[in-house]
Parts: structure tokens; C-alpha cells; sequence
């Protein structure tokens, strides 16, 4: 039971071998804390909706978003401005209108498997 931490060693176990695989298994903190965010970006409702929009149709911008989505302008500036934070958006600027695009490669695969239920 190498991988059991310090803390941990005392308890006893059942099937230690797969314990110590485990561990592994779920592997750095940090890296499971960035899955978590992920996941939690993709928790709400409204920013999945947006997030699904611009995965399907490509770039788009805030008001045909909000209408697409039902939500509003500024809702859906603030949710852009949240996923854009995450490296999960870009915007890109053309004249005055800036169109939204999913840039997050992981998302993106995230995306893909929700999108082939939607019919």
C-alpha cells in the first residue's frame, strides 16, 4: 500500500492493492480541481445552452446568442465574460460586433458528446 498517504495508513482495507490503484487512478489534486471547474462551467443550464449554441453553429454574437438562448443581453454578456475568464470562449472582433467561439479543446470533446442527444 505505497500509495496510501501518511494520514490515511492506518485504515484498514479490503482490497489494498486496488486502493493503491485507485489513488492512482484519481491522480493529482490540482488536476481533479480543473476537471471540477470544467464541470461546474458546464452545471448551469444557461452557459451550457450558450456553450452548445457556438459549439453547433460556430461564432456568434452576444444578442444573436441571447436570442437564441431566450436570455437576455447582459446575461449572456456576463456568462461570456465567466467562460472567456476560463479560457473556455474567445471573442473575436469584426468592426464593432464581436462573435464568441469555443476554443477549450476538452470542452469542445465535452460538447460533442452532448450535442449527438440532441436530435
Amino acid at each position: 500500500m505505497h500509495l496510501v498517504p501518511a494520514d490515511r495508513a492506518d485504515r484498514r482495507t479490503i482490497d489494498g492493492h486496488r486502493v493503491c490503484d485507485a489513488i492512482a487512478a484519481i491522480g493529482d489534486a490540482a488536476h481533479v480541481r480543473a476537471w471540477a471547474d470544467r464541470f461546474s462551467l458546464l452545471a448551469d443550464p444557461k452557459r451550457l445552452a450558450l456553450l452548445l449554441a457556438l459549439h453547433r453553429t460556430g461564432p456568434l454574437a452576444v444578442s444573436d446568442l441571447a436570442i437564441a438562448t431566450g436570455m437576455n443581453d447582459p446575461a449572456v454578456s456576463q456568462a461570456l465574460r465567466l467562460l472567456r475568464a476560463a479560457g473556455v470562449v474567445e471573442g473575436e472582433k469584426e468592426g464593432r460586433v464581436v462573435r464568441y467561439r469555443v476554443v477549450d479543446r476538452d470542452v469542445r470533446s465535452l460538447l460533442e458528446h452532448c450535442a449527438a442527444d440532441v436530435g
